[in-house]
């Protein structure tokens, strides 16, 4: 009886150390399956594939490179731009101050022409040193006689016919102009010398 129970365990397990035929087929599809697709890939395409990347990556660089490039250059001019107004506020400031001692050196103008500023007088040497200081401030006087007649820089007060002269020219200077930089603080009154008409 022993013998005949062992019997039928034995023909219940008769296949035990094989593998099920769909079992197999089924595995030797899924390891053939990645190595299936992978023989489709040819060398020249990988190759394209890596080159494609490497033109992606050189046009991205450029558009970078664009960018820095003009960002440079806009910040290079606005640099320049805060230099030359900072320059211009400067010459401003100084106007400002030096505006109100205009009158000042106008009288000194005066008193030259009356001969009051006497060489080594004590006056003299005070007009020296205002003048020395207003010019290292970077006041500087124009408009003198016989320099061409400029709308923008002299202040007609009156006009006189005048023979030889073909063009406008100033003939007196009433009160010199005054400039510091590019700021002018005010035009040189003078008298026009103009041609004879006929």
């Amino acid at each position: 009886m022993a013998h005949e129970n062992q019997q039928p365990h034995e023909a219940e397990e008769p296949n035990s150390g094989e593998v099920p035929e769909s079992t197999a087929a089924g595995s030797e599809e899924q390891s053939s399956g990645p190595a299936a697709q992978g023989d489709d890939l040819t060398v020249e395409d990988i190759l394209a594939t890596e080159q494609s990347e490497d033109a992606a990556a050189v046009d991205e660089g450029n558009e970078y490179l664009e960018d820095l490039r003009r960002i440079t250059a806009e910040f290079a001019n606005y640099r320049k731009r805060t230099e030359d107004n900072r320059e211009i506020e400067r010459q401003r400031a100084v106007a400002s101050a030096v505006v109100a001692l205009l009158p000042v050196l106008d009288d000194l103008d005066r008193a030259e022409k009356h001969g009051d500023l006497v060489e080594g007088s004590a006056f003299q040497a005070i007009a020296q040193k205002l003048r020395g200081s207003m010019e290292r401030l970077g006041l500087a006087a124009f408009g003198e006689a016989g320099e061409a007649f400029d709308p923008n820089r002299h202040e007609a007060i009156t006009q006189v016919p005048t023979p030889g002269v073909e063009s406008e020219q100033v003939l007196e200077v009433f009160e010199r102009g005054y400039n510091v930089g590019d700021v002018q603080l005010r035009a040189a009154k003078v008298v026009v010398a103009v041609p004879v008409d006929g």
